[in-house]
């Protein structure tokens, strides 16, 4: 009975880890059902990861650790899956009681668990070896999953770190465009005038790519999400969130300003941040939990729009439409932010928040180099 049982064991745990490795690494879309062992590692894993990082008062100490997740996380995911497959086939051998020439353990499981790894990792050192035909053919597939494992891993690395810094790229080219962390009103102020206008016109263009294929390939990788950005100040969370406030404030009407393509970033946009909210079972935050803008923050918006050269094409319904808007997109961004320990972007940026670009690691001063004529901006 006890062999009978080792040897179901054995092939459901095999099975397991081969479905699980297809749907994480080759399957291009999506997973839905709730039982899958990836699922089960990330959330038994984060949590005190996260709550660990939540006790550290120091900012920078407390990214520095959130930073390391993603990366190791991935490395013990390959490990258990490693493991979990070495496991399975000294079950198989164990169960079906195969026989070895040789003995380097005293007990029966230990030279089953001992030649499982020795065929998975393929080490060949032949000082114990399957005698009966049953264990020669378990020692030959086993050997030929290790392989094909181990060419998986090999190219699933590059793809994962090809998304990352493909990610990574728009963000930072937010920074003098839109300040660090970035904001809807700052992108705004340093994008007046009719050329400015045009150029940010092509950020969101840039941006409804980028949405895209953010959702396309967190989707399909989702510890990607994990990975955090360079700067403390950036995230891909916080920077997606500034986008849509932009396209909010387009949406409600700003004079003189084009909401086609205000209209198209927000839909992709919208519709990244919903998907992956789904993905991290992380339904949107009930009202009342935050409030990104406050009546004085509205006032404040109001105030900054009309210094800057916009108005309303109509003041009253600017509002209304803008909270109805913000009711789309906050409450998934705010739950996914609690989620991830990421802080989102306020509306406007008070007091004097130097750019990244603009600071050293060796003199916390301007440099003196500025990337655009309209030095004012900035």
């Amino acid at each position: 009975m006890l062999d009978a049982i080792s040897t179901v064991a054995g092939v459901a745990l095999i099975l397991t880890v081969l479905w699980e490795t297809f749907e994480t690494i080759v399957l291009p879309r999506r997973v839905t059902r709730q039982f899958r062992l990836t699922r089960y590692f990330y959330v038994y894993t984060w949590l005190p990861w996260s709550s660990l990082a939540r006790k550290l008062k120091d900012k920078k100490k407390r990214e520095s650790l959130l930073s390391f997740y993603g990366p190791i996380s991935l490395l013990l995911l390959l490990a258990v899956w490693a493991f979990s497959l070495l496991l399975g086939f000294a079950l198989i051998h164990y169960g079906t009681g195969s026989i070895f020439t040789g003995a380097v353990f005293p007990s029966r499981f230990g030279n089953a668990l001992y030649l499982s790894g020795t065929t998975l990792f393929t080490l060949g050192l032949g000082d114990l070896t399957p005698a009966s035909q049953l264990a020669r053919v378990l020692t030959v597939l086993e050997a030929g999953i290790g392989f094909g494992f181990l060419a998986l891993v090999i190219g699933y690395l590059p793809v994962l770190y090809q998304s990352f810094s493909r990610r990574e790229v728009t963000i930072s080219l937010l920074d003098a465009r839109a300040g660090s962390p970035p904001t809807a009103t700052e992108m705004l102020r340093r994008h007046t005038g009719e050329h400015g206008m045009n150029a940010l016109l092509k950020v969101l263009e840039d941006w409804e790519r980028w949405s895209a294929d953010l959702m396309e390939s967190h989707l399909s990788y989702p510890v990607l999400a994990y990975f955090r950005s360079q700067h403390d100040n950036q995230s891909w969370l916080g920077s997606l969130t500034a986008i849509l406030d932009l396209c909010s404030l387009f949406m409600v009407g700003l004079e003189g300003v084009c909401q086609y393509q205000a209209k198209m970033t927000f839909a992709i946009t919208r519709h990244a941040l919903v998907d992956l909210s789904q993905i991290f079972n992380a339904p949107p935050a009930a009202d009342g939990t935050y409030d990104r803008l406050p009546p004085e923050e509205l006032a404040a918006l109001r105030q900054f729009i009309e210094q800057n050269g916009f108005h309303f094409s109509d003041s009253n319904s600017a509002e209304v439409e803008l909270t109805r808007l913000r009711s789309h997109y906050e409450p998934y961004a705010f739950s996914l932010a609690r989620f991830l320990q990421v802080e989102l972007p306020p509306w406007i940026n008070h007091g004097t928040v130097k750019d990244n670009w603009k600071t050293s690691a060796w003199r916390e001063q301007t440099v003196v180099a500025e990337p655009m004529a309209q030095e004012e901006h900035f």
